[in-house]
């Protein structure tokens, strides 16, 4: 008699292959942190990852680490603050592939602009740099993606729901992309089209070590911050969340839409006691 796991295997094809061979998905701020670790993984399964970034020179670097997996891949220097950076970002995508598959919006920065000195140029600035170039890049991605019927994933914040104090652009950015990925999901409903959001907490990254490095002792916060994380009690790593990311842009994760997943190891929900 055939093992149990053998049967179902072999009636349900079973399969580690996400499908997303040759998929064209473009990652904004794809060249380092947790955009690096997601357009690694894309590349490992197959798919032309295409690198957003403001920094030629990372973008570069980025896509020399990923040429033997996807030698299709590009990048492309866009300074996604300026709408028409945003606009030039997807026509050279589009000129050089014809379709795109997939879009992370992940791109942005916790820059500390709170409301007791926060100005309103700083404030708007902010919105900027964390949210309006999410409307731009998918806007301008949305023919392609209705006619793949792709996916769209935004890297959120846990500080939409927690808050954090002394960043209140940055909370109302990461607020509004939570909003707009469930908005989104509705609108894009009648054509297939799937969006989720992935909720980072304390995730280490070379943005979140030079904040730490800003303390007398790095080592010490750092340790302060991993005992309240009660899964581990460690760092969520960049690759735990680029696989999340990966698995929602691939059929794999077919019904799926409208979804805020937190990869957090337990930060958000759980009881800070454990």
């Amino acid at each position: 008699m055939q093992p149990l796991s053998r049967i179902f295997n072999d009636q349900f094809n079973i399969k580690m292959d996400l499908n997303l061979k040759n998929k064209v998905i473009l990652v904004t701020g794809g060249a380092r942190g947790i955009g690096a670790a997601i357009v690694k993984v894309l590349a490992s399964e197959g798919a032309v990852p295409v690198i957003v970034g403001k920094d030629e020179d990372d973008n570069l670097k980025m896509l020399e680490e990923i040429k033997i997996l996807s030698p299709d891949s590009i990048q492309i220097k866009a300074e996604l603050t300026k709408p028409e950076e945003c606009a030039s970002a997807v026509k050279i995508a589009a000129e050089r592939y014809g379709r795109m598959d997939g879009l992370v919006n992940n791109a942005g920065v916790n820059d500390g602009i709170g409301l007791e000195k926060g100005t309103y140029e700083e404030f708007m600035l902010s919105l900027h740099r964390n949210v309006v170039h999410y409307f731009l890049m998918t806007q301008g991605c949305l023919p392609f993606l209705k006619q793949s019927g792709g996916s769209i994933v935004n890297i959120t914040s846990k500080v939409a729901e927690t808050g954090q104090g002394n960043t209140s652009a940055y909370a109302a950015a990461t607020g509004g992309r939570n909003a707009l990925t469930r908005e989104w999901a509705v609108e894009l409903l009648p054509f297939g089209v799937r969006v989720n959001a992935i909720v980072v907490s304390e995730c280490y990254t070379p943005l979140y070590e030079y904040w730490v490095n800003t303390f007398p002792d790095p080592q010490a916060k750092l340790n302060e911050i991993t005992r309240k994380i009660p899964l581990g009690k460690r760092m969520t790593k960049p690759e735990e969340i680029a696989n999340t990311a990966v698995f929602l842009l691939s059929d794999r994760s077919s019904h799926t839409t409208g979804q805020l997943i937190h990869v957090d190891g337990g930060y958000v929900h759980l009881d800070r006691a454990l």
